[in-house]
């Protein structure tokens, strides 16, 4: 995709976010995510933390935590969703559709990434059947799937082949692994899925542990 596309597929993305969130009851915002520790305002809280700060804000924020990236953005999400009204952080992924917000060094690539991402992260952890674009999803399996993106999110896939059944994707080889591209994109972020959505011998290792 070219720059155009991109945005215009970043801002689709934002706006069926934003009413699929509107569409919530109140509780499902305090229903976990498939990001280990936070439940859905967590991560509305952290995709829109791109919007609500300024970039003096953020320099200010990592001081605080020490100069660690990832602490920030867990404090800071952490605290936000505490103090901040779910129809605030609803307001602001509602109006920022077309925010320019990118990812430092990821460009719009990272960007879409990103949105389509935590969005599944929500989605598949309420049980929604909402499925991403396959012109999206293209977008960011190559990302994912690049040194770059294979080394920042470290997930083991030795001797495993990813095999999308939804569309013509696959990567690595080796025993297969099967299911949705959506759900192969989250494996390559190293979450864990509900059970029953892959399928193979060694699926059981990307699913999340029965509770």
């Amino acid at each position: 995709m070219n720059e155009t596309d991109l945005r215009t597929e970043i801002a689709a993305e934002r706006g069926e976010l934003a009413a699929m969130l509107g569409a919530l009851a109140p509780g499902d915002w305090d229903a976990p995510s498939l990001c280990e520790g936070w439940r859905i305002r967590e991560v509305v809280a952290h995709i829109t933390m791109a919007y609500r700060y300024s970039a003096p804000r953020v320099i200010f924020e990592l001081a605080r935590s020490g100069g660690r990236f990832d602490r920030m953005l867990d404090r800071c999400a952490r605290r936000d969703a505490a103090s901040v009204p779910a129809a605030d952080l609803h307001a602001s992924l509602r109006d920022n559709t077309t925010h320019p917000w990118k990812p430092p060094g990821g460009g719009y690539e990272g960007a879409l990434t990103h949105d389509v991402v935590h969005g599944l992260d929500m989605t598949v952890a309420l049980g929604l059947d909402r499925r991403v674009p396959e012109a999206r999803l293209r977008v960011v399996l190559e990302g994912l799937g690049s040194p770059r993106g294979l080394k920042y999110f470290g997930v083991d896939l030795d001797g495993i082949e990813l095999r999308a059944d939804d569309m013509d994707w696959s990567f690595g080889s080796g025993t297969p692994v099967t299911g949705a591209a959506q759900d192969l994109a989250l494996v390559l972020c190293g979450r864990r899925l509900p059970a029953g959505r892959l399928r193979g011998e060694r699926s059981a290792r990307f699913a999340a542990a029965r509770t």
